[in-house]
């Protein structure tokens, strides 16, 4: 998978965690499908524009996508990880 299309399943994923439709999510519901199905990349300001409608950090949709491309890291591993470049 690609991270496309991982970006796109993690915010499909938290969208339908929460129960918001498409249609709320953005004012283009053919956006955020695009979005979804990978086809489309967010800019940083729609990111931060939809990981508030869908009640999230933006990092955390980033960190979704993260462990969907690569399922073989640990969400525990990615942080640690994270957390140690933070500080680094």
């Amino acid at each position: 998978m690609d991270s496309k299309q991982a970006f796109g399943m993690a915010v499909k994923i938290l969208r339908s965690r929460h129960g918001i439709a498409q249609e709320q999510l953005a004012p283009s519901q053919s956006y955020v499908s695009d979005v979804e199905r990978g086809l489309k990349s967010p800019s940083v300001e729609k990111l931060i524009e939809l990981s508030a409608h869908l009640g999230v950090h933006p990092a955390t949709v980033l960190i979704k996508s993260q462990l969907l491309q690569d399922p073989e890291m640990s969400k525990e591993m990615l942080l640690s990880q994270i957390s140690q470049e933070l500080e680094g």
